[in-house]
């Protein structure tokens, strides 16, 4: 990867890995489940939001495979992530369902406690 150095990598990888608090199997099963009734169910392997399907495939990566676009999303999600979580409280992620699937669509469950 040409723009960032080793140890960039290894803490844009432990950050995103930190906001991302759905595992691999967890956020399949979500963009399947979530896709379902809105347009009528998708193949699974293209379920989802493009920037959620772009995280679940890093999931599933080692870091020694991303690539360049992998290390954008990575960065674009934690970015994301890290905003609306200064933005919306917990207890409001509960409020407002829609927020909570829009961030679950890219991995990170504002109410999941492990």
């Amino acid at each position: 990867m040409a723009d960032i150095s080793a140890a960039e990598l290894e803490t844009l990888w432990d950050e995103f890995h930190s906001v991302v608090n759905m595992n691999s199997n967890e956020l399949g099963a979500w963009l399947r489940t979530s896709d379902a009734g809105e347009r009528g169910e998708e193949l699974p392997e293209r379920a989802g939001s493009e920037t959620g399907q772009r995280v679940l495939a890093i999931l599933r990566k080692r870091r020694t495979d991303l690539t360049d676009d992998d290390v954008a999303v990575m960065r674009e999600v934690v970015d994301t992530v890290n905003a609306e979580r200064e933005r919306v409280q917990v207890a409001d992620a509960v409020r407002d369902p829609e927020w909570r699937r829009r961030m679950m669509s890219l991995g990170h469950d504002p109410v999941k406690t492990t």
